[in-house]
């Protein structure tokens, strides 16, 4: 097993603190004599607006406005991490207050970020074949070159609960899992089967709750156990990324959002707010849906 390269690079930025205002001599009230009442300040009721839900229940609260954003992913404290057309990634409170920005030394096209384990952010370049890992501060932890692990072409990368890489060698048609402390590949299944004589589009993949899940867009999602066997394949083309929450799964099509129960393999649906045009992708939280178009993202409350 060849040896894997680390190259580390960090990021440091110095806070500012804003400047506390001195008040003027003219404010200050003599000795002896009472302070002026401060007039009450003037309330314009027309101006003021209130978020108001619209029928299918999305209260928009936020936008940020961003052109043609990337991908886009979230942690399990409800934090939203997204790159911009600079392939910086923008971290993102709960309500779509910006946090903290990692911009990376050098050029590359961010292919997708994984960001639901509990202490890393996983970045990964397709055009350089590199994977980086971040804090949840948005500091490099660690980076390492993709052919120095396999010989083949990796289309989609994630990271499972236990920090090992779950990788689409596109080149050879087989799903491995890399363990980068150990040094070595754990698990490698052949896919020829599965796939047959179709030509398969792959486009994402995450592990939850003990199942990896793999987006093909030309047939469906394909569902291994955490050991990397095939159990099913769920008949759902046409997506390039799909959520979870709770115990469902959701997608994007035709600008609704389609919830697919894991368990009770029911389904329900919930149409976009109204007025939203070329959606990207949708993610939801807990407390808050985030709605992804070329122009930003609208943050919305559930």
């Amino acid at each position: 097993m060849p040896s894997v390269a680390f190259g580390l690079s960090f990021v440091f930025s110095t806070p500012t603190f804003a400047q506390t205002t001195v008040p003027s001599a003219a404010s200050v009230v003599p000795a002896g004599k009472p302070a002026p009442a401060a007039p009450a300040p003037v309330v314009n009721a027309a101006a003021q607006t209130v978020p108001v839900a619209d029928a299918n229940g999305w209260t928009l609260t936020r936008t940020i406005t961003l052109t043609q954003p990337g991908p886009a992913s979230l942690d399990r404290r409800g934090n939203l991490y997204l790159a911009d057309n600079q392939n910086n990634i923008r971290q993102y409170g709960p309500d779509g207050q910006a946090l903290n920005t990692f911009s990376p030394p050098q050029p590359g096209n961010t292919a997708q970020i994984e960001a639901w384990n509990t202490a890393k952010v996983l970045v990964f370049y397709d055009d350089r074949q590199q994977i980086l890992m971040l804090d949840r501060f948005m500091a490099p932890l660690t980076q390492f070159r993709l052919s120095d692990v396999l010989d083949g072409l990796v289309r989609t990368a994630t990271l499972a609960p236990d920090d090992r890489l779950w990788l689409l060698d596109e080149s050879n048609l087989a799903l491995r899992q890399y363990d980068p402390a150990g040094q070595r590949m754990v698990v490698s299944t052949q896919m020829d089967l599965l796939i047959g004589r179709s030509k398969p589009d792959f486009r994402f993949m995450r592990q939850y709750q003990n199942n990896l899940y793999l987006v093909d867009r030309s047939s469906g999602i394909y569902v291994f156990d955490n050991l990397g066997n095939y159990r099913k394949k769920l008949p759902f083309p046409g997506l390039s990324t799909i959520g979870f929450r709770n115990d469902e799964l959701y997608y994007l099509a035709d600008n609704v959002v389609h919830f697919f129960h894991l368990y009770n393999l029911t389904d329900r649906t919930l149409p976009l707010p109204a007025g939203t045009a070329d959606v990207r992708q949708v993610l939801l939280g807990e407390q808050f849906a985030y709605v992804i178009t070329p122009l930003g993202v609208q943050v919305y409350k559930l």
